[in-house]
């Protein structure tokens, strides 16, 4: 946290005698003569005013004016504020390993449901879209503001075959503005021109990669083009047998390839084996990829505590009068 106008912390030096002139009153205060006749009763009512509570109300505020001026003093502090220039592109594996019932009701439905919990966290006015790979890739959704259309795209997803992780990712990147797709499949993409939006791709996979361009070259291309890339490997490492239709397939999660994909890009790779840490990882990535945190001045929230403890001091200096009376 930084402050604008730390010359104002220097007014705090003026509490000073107000708390002086506080403790000096109260010392005046137990050196005047009473009159009473029931001197135990007036001993015991001295003792529990002399408890720290009915300091309270003094020092509530006291802190109040402290927060006055720390609101004088304009703090700025980093807040998340939503993130409306990044495009966010979702590719998500839609391979037949997906059927696999270690996730309930399965991996497809699974990752169906964590994906539209990620669209509804994302703010309002950031452009998302949705991209599909089996044997190859497909841009279901182009990047848009419009959510609830890549929510609806998402429940209607359904399985192929193979699994082309490249293409996933490569379609996902020549979604984004400012990337552009060279004509010639053998033409090495130019570098976008000028300064391009922020992109980032969030791509799941549950496979290995068996069609289409490598995923290291995909992912080479990714940072020239200037997109970080998160991935999410759902599934065992070591593999899991997944019946389809009475044929029994041995399918394995390839974590090296999807760990150097996030790596390459300098994203991040998740890790899940459950349904609910996969709603998890989505709903978490929501928040990094959506949310920017922005220096913001916060002299209005710091003056709303101040208002908060005057008002506390005075209910807490009332309490206090009715008590003792």
């Amino acid at each position: 946290m930084e402050l604008q106008s730390p010359q104002m912390l220097w007014l705090s030096l003026l509490l000073l005698p107000l708390a002086g002139g506080y403790w000096w009153a109260l010392r005046t205060q137990g050196r005047a003569a009473v009159l009473h006749t029931q001197v135990p009763l007036l001993t015991l009512a001295m003792q529990q005013r002399r408890g720290l509570r009915r300091h309270l109300p003094a020092a509530t505020f006291l802190m109040s004016l402290l927060a006055v001026l720390f609101a004088l003093a304009r703090p700025v502090a980093p807040l998340p504020i939503p993130s409306t220039k990044t495009t966010v592109m979702l590719s998500i594996d839609i391979s037949r390993s997906m059927l696999a019932t270690d996730m309930r009701p399965n991996r497809i439905e699974a990752a169906k449901t964590a994906a539209k919990e990620f669209v509804r966290v994302l703010p309002r006015g950031l452009p998302v879209g949705l991209v599909t790979f089996s044997s190859y890739a497909t841009l279901v959704v182009p990047p848009t503001t419009d959510h609830d259309r890549v929510i609806e795209a998402i429940e209607g997803l359904f399985t192929e075959f193979a699994t082309a992780v490249g293409d996933g990712l490569l379609e996902a990147v020549w979604a984004m503005p400012g990337r552009n797709r060279p004509d010639d499949p053998l033409t090495p993409p130019s570098p976008p021109q000028g300064d391009v939006p922020p992109g980032v791709v969030v791509l799941l996979s549950d496979g290995q990669s068996n069609r289409g361009i490598p995923p290291r070259d995909a992912a080479q291309i990714a940072r020239e083009q200037k997109v970080k890339v998160y991935t999410v490997g759902i599934g065992r490492p070591e593999g899991t047998l997944l019946d389809l239709g009475g044929r029994a397939i041995w399918v394995r999660l390839d974590e090296e390839t999807l760990k150097e994909i996030a790596e390459i890009t300098e994203g991040k790779y998740f890790h899940v084996s459950s349904a609910r840490e996969l709603r998890e990882v989505y709903r978490q990535l929501g928040w990094v990829v959506g949310w920017e945190r922005k220096p913001t001045e916060v002299s209005a929230l710091a003056g709303g505590v101040a208002l908060t403890l005057l008002l506390g001091a005075l209910l807490l200096s009332r309490a206090w009068i009715h008590q003792i009376h």
